[in-house]
């Protein structure tokens, strides 16, 4: 199993698992490697210490040498992933249920769901607060 240290076209990193060189190469050829944070599909791998093992003589400290985009990701996750623990997902319906809880005609809460850019508009032009929030591919499913 090689695991492969890998980065986007947007600079995120992120680590795969491959059966060999040969099996990351298909799966990079066939646009099957994607980014779980932004679904980018452009991927590049990067440099990485090999790892050896030594028994007895390796030092027992495994910390792993992070940068502060990896830091920042790893905030960002967190932050997602808050919002879906805290929310209700309301899909296709979160303009109407937005405006709903917006002029009192239902239980105000967090909700979250799909609207498209001119729905959005909308919204803040009613002066109902909304954010997009990209949700990752990786957050979306359960992971295995």
């Amino acid at each position: 199993m090689k695991v492969l240290n890998l980065q986007c076209s947007q600079h995120h990193s992120f680590e795969g698992w491959f059966a060999s060189e040969d099996d990351f190469q298909g799966q990079l050829a066939g646009g099957l490697v994607e980014c779980p944070l932004c679904e980018d599909r452009t991927i590049r791998k990067m440099l990485s210490a090999p790892r050896l093992n030594l028994g007895a003589s390796a030092p027992a400290s495994r910390e792993v040498m992070t940068g502060p985009d990896a830091t920042l990701q790893a905030a960002w996750m967190q932050a997602v992933r808050q919002v879906l623990a805290s929310t209700e997902d309301v899909g296709e319906r979160f303009p109407e249920e937005a405006r709903r809880i917006h002029y009192g005609e239902s239980e105000g809460r967090g909700i979250r769901g799909q609207a498209t850019a001119k729905e959005t508009e909308a919204l803040l032009e009613e002066g109902i607060s909304v954010m997009p929030l990209p949700i990752p591919k990786a957050l979306k499913e359960p992971l295995q």
